[in-house]
């Protein structure tokens, strides 16, 4: 014989009296781990601000009794890093800039640092592979406007190029000879047809000759008589 199902009821709980448009609000209270949880954030969140920097000021933020930041923690490791780095950075101080590639402790921490170094303020001009860009040298190649050797290259690091706040900073600067009327408008279009005669392009013989003149009196001494350039100055181009 067969069991009748029980029959159950399901009693609505209580309502919290409110109803909009004939809909009304029961009364479900949140479960009571919910709850606890939600206190105990609350109470974190209060202890965290009484122990760590939180609350801003006029001119910074409380502290915190614990007394710590993250800036803090920033700065020593990097003055833990500094004073590891001490001894080597002294040594490279004291070595010759042509010895340093000799010494193999000193070779490969400039070489690691000088990277970090060129990635954060050479690679934005001179690009991250140090190939140049628009406007800016290869410093991958042996063509080099200021010279190439390691003292060469210090210098030009140390001081700069064309700015005015150092007086041994490179400088160098193409005059206007045309818009400053240092030379008449004939005389350019001479200098011109000698600069392409030297360079083996096509020109006007008889003007590059009236040239000549013009070029050894203005250009070369920037651009050297043969035309093949001087430190800092470019030389002239060669046919294709």
């Amino acid at each position: 014989m067969s069991k009748r199902p029980v029959q159950t009821s399901k009693v609505d709980p209580e309502t919290t009296g409110h109803e909009w448009d004939g809909i009304q609000e029961f009364n479900n209270p949140l479960p009571r781990w919910w709850l606890w949880t939600f206190y105990l954030t609350i109470i974190w969140g209060v202890l965290y601000t009484i122990a760590y920097p939180a609350w801003p000021l006029v001119s910074g933020a409380t502290q915190g009794l614990l007394n710590q930041n993250t800036r803090s923690d920033v700065a020593a490791e990097i003055q833990r890093y500094e004073d590891a780095n001490a001894p080597v950075e002294a040594k490279l101080v004291a070595t010759d800039l042509t010895a340093i590639a000799t010494d193999p402790d000193l070779a490969n921490y400039t070489q690691n640092a000088g990277g970090a170094v060129f990635r954060t303020w050479c690679a934005q001009c001179h690009g991250s592979g140090a190939a140049g860009a628009v406007g800016y040298p290869n410093l991958l190649d042996n063509d080099w406007l200021w010279g190439g050797t390691i003292e060469d290259i210090h210098t030009t690091i140390t001081h700069g190029i064309r700015n005015t706040t150092d007086a041994d900073a490179r400088y160098s600067e193409m005059p206007k000879f045309g818009a400053d009327e240092l030379l008449e408008p004939a005389q350019i279009d001479q200098v011109v047809q000698y600069v392409l005669q030297i360079s083996g392009q096509e020109h006007d013989a008889g003007l590059a000759t009236e040239g000549a003149t013009v070029f050894a009196d203005n250009c070369a001494a920037c651009h050297m008589e043969d035309g093949t350039g001087d430190r800092g100055r470019s030389p002239m181009p060669a046919s294709a």
